[in-house]
């Protein structure tokens, strides 16, 4: 049965006095310290760099690479034809193409760092093109009698392919890159007889230097 009896509508206010229930009180959470948060975001940064660039880069691969170099421009200038100047860089070239190799293997082992990932296929695919082009005009040079415009052609053509594979490595390697080219072009300007201690200069100088910086900042 209904009960006929009106009824009123009752509304239930929340008393502004309630207070919201209390937590369970407990040990504060941990304040985290000024080297904590630098470690973390230094992990941050590795791992964002490991991801979009080649980080395989060895310092001092390049400092090696350079110390040969100067060896070789030292021995080379000591050669009576153009010849036997010409196989003593070809040689050196040989050399610093396994140097670089076992010095990024080295590198990538002992950092736990992808060899063969997309950004290092990208650096070879932006640095083989004028290396190659290097070969060939080697080749032409000499069979046209112009040795003299060896190391121009070289420091150039070896500066644009650091530039344009080293973009996709550390923002220093294109940097160096740039600082072979230039150079190249001082040896396009001067004289015919400094060739060879341009070469030293830029496969000896500026790979020491800039390898120093890259195993400093960038982890050997």
């Amino acid at each position: 049965m209904f009960d006929p009896r009106p009824h009123r509508l009752r509304r239930f206010h929340h008393s502004s006095d309630q207070s919201p229930p209390q937590r369970s009180a407990g040990p504060p959470a941990p304040s985290r310290t000024a080297p904590e948060v630098f470690a973390d975001l230094r992990f941050i940064r590795d791992t964002m760099e490991r991801s979009s660039a080649f980080t395989a880069v060895s310092g001092w691969g390049q400092v090696l690479l350079g110390a040969t170099a100067i060896v070789a421009a030292t021995i080379a200038a000591r050669q009576v034809s153009s010849f036997a100047w010409l196989r003593v860089w070809l040689g050196e070239g040989l050399l610093a193409a396994a140097i670089g190799l076992l010095a990024c293997t080295w590198k990538a082992n002992r950092r736990g760092l992808p060899l063969f990932s997309g950004p290092a296929r990208k650096v070879a695919l932006g640095l083989a093109p004028p290396l190659v082009a290097g070969a060939f005009l080697t080749f032409v040079l000499l069979r046209a009698g112009v040795e003299s415009a060896l190391p121009a052609t070289w420091l150039l053509l070896y500066g644009a392919g650091i530039m344009t594979g080293g973009a996709f490595s550390v923002p220093i390697v294109p940097v160096m890159g740039l600082c072979f080219m230039l150079l190249g072009g001082l040896a396009v300007l001067g004289p015919a007889a400094w060739g060879n201690w341009f070469l030293a200069a830029g496969f000896g100088g500026l790979h020491i230097l800039f390898g120093l910086f890259i195993a400093r900042r960038h982890g050997g």
